[in-house]
Formats: C-alpha cells, sequence, structure tokens
C-alpha cells in the first residue's frame, strides 16, 4: 500500500499567508516556477514529483483577480497533468463573488462562470472563506467549504475592545445582517440593521434608516469585505448622527481597492479590522487597519480534509 503525502503549492497571491499555513503544517511549500513569459502569458512549472499526493493549491483571486484567476487555473492543470491523486484549490477570497445573480437584464452570472472553471481546470474540492452569499457553493458540482470569521473576530474584538456592555454589532445592509447576527451571538450584543440602497449602476450608496438601538454604544460593522470603503463610511456617518458613541469595522476581506485605504483614513471610522486572506501593501502602512491572521484556521482545515476528518466538528460555528 502506497502511503498518501500531502503537499501544498502556492501561487503568487497571497505568498505571505501560504508561509504561514506551510509553518503552521510543518510542511514545505512545493518548488516551482510561477510567473509569466514576455508576452504575459503564466508560466508554470513544478521541480518536485506530485504523482500520487494530495496537493492543496493555495491562491485567492484577489486583485489583480484575473491573473490570479488564471494562476490558479493552470496550477491545477499542471497538477492534474502530473498524476496528482487530488487537487484541492484553497481560495480564501472568492474572486467574482459579488457576481452571483442576474439583478438587472443581460448581465452574466460570473461567480457560476468561475465555479465551473475551476472545475474544468481539475480540482476535486474547494476550500475558501466567507462567500459573498453562501449559495455560490451550489454553483459547484464538487465538494466547498466555506470557513467562517465569526469566531475568529469574536476572539480578537474580546482581547481588544474590553468591557463589552456597550457594545452593538450592526450590519451595514439586509444581506449582511445573518453574518453579523452570528458574531453578535457569538459576543452577546445585540444587533442592529441599516437599511441601504445602491444605485442601479452600483456607484452610489444610500442609508435610509437605522433598525435597532445604536444611541450611546460602541458600534461594529460586520461585512464580508471592504472594497472602495464607501459602504462602511456612509454606514459611519448615519450611525454617529444616530448617536453612536464610536463606530469600527470588521469585514473578513480586505479588498481596498482604488483610493479605499485613504477614504477609509480621512473617515470617523475609528478601526478596520480585516483578516489576511487578502494582503494590501497600503493598508498593512495605515494606523486604522488591522490585521488577524487565519493561517492557524486554514491550515487545521487542510489537515482535516486530507486525514479524511470532520471540518464541521473541528470548529465550534458548524
Amino acid at each position: 500500500m502506497i502511503d498518501r503525502h500531502l503537499k501544498l503549492i502556492a501561487g503568487n497571491a497571497n505568498l505571505q499567508l501560504a508561509k504561514e499555513i506551510s509553518s503552521e503544517l510543518a510542511t514545505d511549500i512545493c518548488d516551482a516556477l510561477i510567473g509569466t513569459f514576455g508576452d504575459g502569458e503564466i508560466r508554470v512549472r513544478i521541480h518536485e514529483t506530485v504523482r500520487g499526493a494530495d496537493v492543496f493549491v493555495l491562491q485567492p483571486t484577489c486583485p489583480p483577480v484575473n491573473d490570479n484567476l488564471m494562476e490558479l487555473l493552470i496550477l491545477i492543470d499542471a497538477l492534474r497533468r502530473a498524476s496528482a491523486r487530488k487537487v484541492i484549490a484553497v481560495v480564501p477570497y472568492y474572486g467574482y463573488g459579488r457576481q452571483d445573480r442576474k439583478d438587472i437584464g443581460r448581465v452574466p452570472i460570473s461567480a457560476r462562470l468561475v465555479a465551473n472553471m475551476i472545475e474544468t481546470a481539475g480540482a476535486d474540492r474547494v476550500l475558501t472563506m466567507d462567500l459573498h452569499v453562501g449559495q455560490i457553493q451550489g454553483f459547484f458540482n464538487i465538494p466547498v467549504d466555506n470557513l467562517r470569521s465569526d469566531f475568529i473576530f469574536a476572539e480578537y474584538m474580546r482581547s481588544v475592545v474590553g468591557d463589552m456592555d456597550d457594545i452593538v454589532i450592526v450590519a451595514p445592509d439586509i444581506g449582511a445582517a445573518g453574518r453579523a447576527r452570528l458574531l453578535a451571538e457569538r459576543v452577546d450584543a445585540p444587533l442592529a440593521v441599516l437599511e441601504k440602497r445602491r444605485s442601479q449602476d452600483g456607484k452610489f450608496v444610500k442609508v435610509f434608516n437605522v433598525i435597532g438601538d445604536v444611541e450611546g454604544k460602541r458600534a461594529i460593522l460586520v461585512d464580508d469585505m471592504v472594497a472602495s470603503g464607501g459602504t462602511l463610511v456612509k454606514a459611519t456617518e448615519i450611525l454617529l448622527e444616530s448617536g453612536a458613541t464610536e463606530v469600527s469595522a470588521y469585514c473578513t476581506h480586505g479588498v481596498f481597492s482604488g483610493d479605499a485605504v485613504s477614504i477609509l483614513e480621512a473617515s470617523p471610522l475609528k478601526r478596520v479590522v480585516v483578516t489576511n486572506t487578502i494582503i494590501n501593501q497600503c493598508a498593512l502602512q495605515s494606523d486604522k487597519i488591522d490585521y488577524v491572521s487565519v493561517g492557524g484556521h486554514l491550515a487545521k482545515t487542510i489537515r482535516q480534509v486530507f486525514e479524511d476528518r470532520s471540518v464541521s466538528l473541528l470548529f465550534p460555528h458548524y
């Protein structure tokens, strides 16, 4: 009988997180060349055997999304053609996740297209964190583990916030209410929700109403990602106008597109906490933005998947 082997291979999207996972698992990252040819095409060559191994490909599809997505697909294809036993795509941030439905006419469902591409490339399984909507799991015909960050944020919050008696957890819109409720339950805090509407072209956000009591409380906004920062800033302004004493934000994925970092630094937000599913160099230099690691979380999950053990028994929120 041939022993199974766990191997890790990392794309260029988040090498810092990949090294952290590698250290947690006490497993080296495979020696591979992952770069580009002179014309910009992705170039991959794996310098060690992966035949018969279970290979975990560490690659969030964060900005530049298209480059990182193509790198992920080509890595999966190379591993499949090198006779890996299983190829598991570890995609902590799933790009195109916000394009999950046809909300207006003549638009694609890109989240489904990306799922098809990952399957076609040859992935046997996907590990991800805080999908924009959980239904994206149904776009795949292979197993998908959608890990949550609420217990990670709860532990961090208890360590830095101190007395929680005047905390209120706030969802910036109705769609985020379920995610915010999970954190509110975990830290035993009340929940409020903002009623938000976005312009048809998606560029402008207007907050209409605060559902819940925020007066005299420290408000903590909870969402799956911070991109332009516009939603968080508008939400902060309405919460302060409604009597909140201060506002912070906890978001799983720190995309920080465009001038988001400078916009957030100039805003009345006290603190923005994100995980390291994505690393943004400008955000790392900001005194207002804190990173919380999910490397240990992902490493434990990888170990459970490799050993054919239950993921739901490993973490308290399943």
